[in-house]
């Protein structure tokens, strides 16, 4: 089993999540006593969040580069990015390491063109959704993405932020999700891509009468994969 380098902490209630799924597919695809080989670099989100909302992201670039390099010098032979807002900063990472980075817009594409969709949603930061790295991977595959407006998307980084990445959970942001998905079906989405890994604490399958791709899931699922296969 190859061993995986998680670099979290963005926020570290994600990881977590990362961390549980990861060990738990691992005994189940495995079974007995076995659990996940990983590696994991966890920052401070808060020196994150602060250079996100001064826009430097190259300073943020070289932080995340460096702590990918400390899990390779680790022993980790792939690296998992556990946040999609910070795929911005991608291609610095993977000039800083020889070992492979798992894209989790290429893996979240994947699941999407199997399912055999091609208008999708995409619930994220407001970081993701307005910006082009996460979408453009996306439309790489094929894909057509959908965002919402800009009140939705406000609601939903704000929910994000002051809410998920500190743990808090509520039936009342849960229902307004509910609707910023309904919203975004009935602008034509085939599917719903739960593109910030703390949106699945909130909202899964059953708040969605469309397919909903849980990016967290999916990219562990990936990368359990990946670390089985041992090539």
């Amino acid at each position: 089993m190859r061993l995986i380098g998680l670099l979290g902490g963005m926020s570290w209630e994600s990881s977590a999540e990362y961390y549980r799924l990861a060990n738990e597919l691992v005994r189940e695809r495995v079974g007995g006593l076995a659990s996940a080989r990983l590696l994991l670099h966890s920052v401070d989100f808060a020196e994150v969040e602060r250079l996100q909302a001064e826009d430097r992201w190259d300073e943020a670039g070289v932080l995340l580069a460096a702590a990918a390099a400390g899990l390779e010098a680790g022993g980790a032979e792939l690296i998992v990015l556990c946040t999609n807002t910070m795929h911005k900063v991608a291609p610095a990472i993977e000039e800083a390491v020889s070992i492979p980075l798992l894209h989790i817009g290429d893996v979240t594409a994947h699941a999407v063109r199997a399912a055999g969709l091609r208008r999708v949603g995409l619930l994220a930061t407001a970081y993701t959704m307005e910006e082009g790295f996460l979408r453009e991977r996306l439309a790489g595959h094929g894909l057509t993405v959908l965002v919402p407006d800009a009140d939705d998307r406000a609601l939903v980084h704000r929910v994000i932020y002051d809410e998920l990445c500190l743990g808090v959970v509520t039936e009342e942001s849960r229902q307004a999700y509910r609707e910023v998905i309904a919203r975004l079906v009935a602008a034509g989405a085939e599917g719903v891509v739960l593109g910030c890994t703390e949106i699945e604490l909130l909202v899964d399958q059953s708040d969605s009468h469309v397919p909903v791709f849980p990016t967290t899931r999916l990219h562990v699922e990936a990368a359990v994969t990946a670390a089985l296969a041992g090539d």
